[in-house]
């Protein structure tokens, strides 16, 4: 039988073995050319309104009137005010102690429910309830609930729970703390979970051929190969903690007094309530510039590299 004739650089199925050296690909193009629909999206939506802010931190603006010039009054009024002071002390308040209330559970729940038993699928689907809620609704909620007339203290009729949980000044700040940990905890248990079902299985057979337990496994193995899901995850907490608006705002409005008074918070109130857009942009850029910071740092400090989770461990 005859063996048929193939012509060099084709494949038996009419197609070629590659492209010539230094020929390009008909389906992609130059870097440079496929990066500018992001880059003109991101310069729309992000660099362009970030550039009006600024210029809105050196003008006087009521939000209806003419604008007038006042160059850095803005900034030396803000910078010199206690009230933005205690509004940073607050929002650092909230972004450690969130974190540190967060990460342990929402690592926990991960490892728990990435396993693959049915009771676990089911777990999961509760844990993750609370991400189908808005942060208005989940704050109204808790409004009702922790209400010392109507809340929880008359449902059960345990006198611990009459206390006036968001009208104590020193118990609010908690509160707060909880009810955002309750909304977001379900968010990072999903990173978590993801992190943990993409460890090789091999490293826990050999650990446990070895004689290592489920603790020792977890802290041998589990944490290691989590750090970049665990940098991720503090990453998006801690930079969206200076985020924290709606979820306060309807739950407490900033008070009682100035208890949960919120940098973003002293915004909003300062643009919409007190009706000075100067100040309220000199807040907004002192935010974007404090959570490039934050990203970065946390970045730089995990020595934060590309590449696979098994790379280095």
């Amino acid at each position: 039988m005859e063996t048929p004739t193939i012509a060099p650089g084709t494949t038996g199925v009419g197609k070629r073995e590659g492209t010539a050296p230094g020929a390009r690909n008909p389906r992609t193009g130059p870097p440079a050319l496929m990066a500018v629909p992001a880059l003109a999206f991101f310069s729309v939506f992000a660099l362009l309104p970030l550039g009006g802010v600024v210029v809105l931190s050196l003008m006087r603006w009521d939000g209806i009137g003419a604008l007038s010039w006042e160059g850095v009054a803005n900034w030396s009024a803000v910078l010199s005010d206690p009230a933005t002071y205690h509004a940073i002390g607050l929002s650092v308040q909230v972004m450690v102690f969130s974190w540190l209330f967060q990460t342990p559970i929402s690592l926990l729940l991960g490892v728990l429910v990435a396993g693959r038993g049915r009771y676990r699928a089911v777990l999961g689907v509760l844990y993750f309830l609370p991400l189908l809620l808005s942060a208005a609704a989940i704050a109204i909620a808790f409004k009702a609930l922790l209400d010392p007339n109507f809340g929880l203290s008359r449902a059960f009729g345990v006198q611990a729970l009459s206390q006036d949980w968001l009208g104590d000044p020193q118990l609010v700040l908690y509160v707060v703390i909880f009810v955002i940990a309750w909304q977001f905890v379900p968010f990072h248990t999903l990173l978590y979970q993801a992190g943990v079902r993409q460890i090789p299985r091999q490293l826990y057979e050999a650990a446990e051929i070895d004689g290592a337990g489920r603790v020792r496994q977890f802290f041998s193995i589990t944490l290691p190969q989590l750090r970049y899901t665990i940098l991720t995850s503090s990453t998006l907490m801690l930079v969206g903690s200076l985020t924290y608006f709606d979820l306060v705002f309807v739950l407490t409005g900033g008070g009682p007094g100035n208890a949960t008074r919120f940098l973003p918070l002293d915004m909003y109130l300062s643009g919409f309530s007190n009706d000075d857009m100067g100040r309220a942009s000199t807040l907004a850029v002192l935010l974007v510039v404090a959570g490039l910071a934050l990203s970065l740092g946390l970045a730089r400090l995990a020595g934060f590299q590309r590449g696979s989770q098994l790379e280095g461990a």
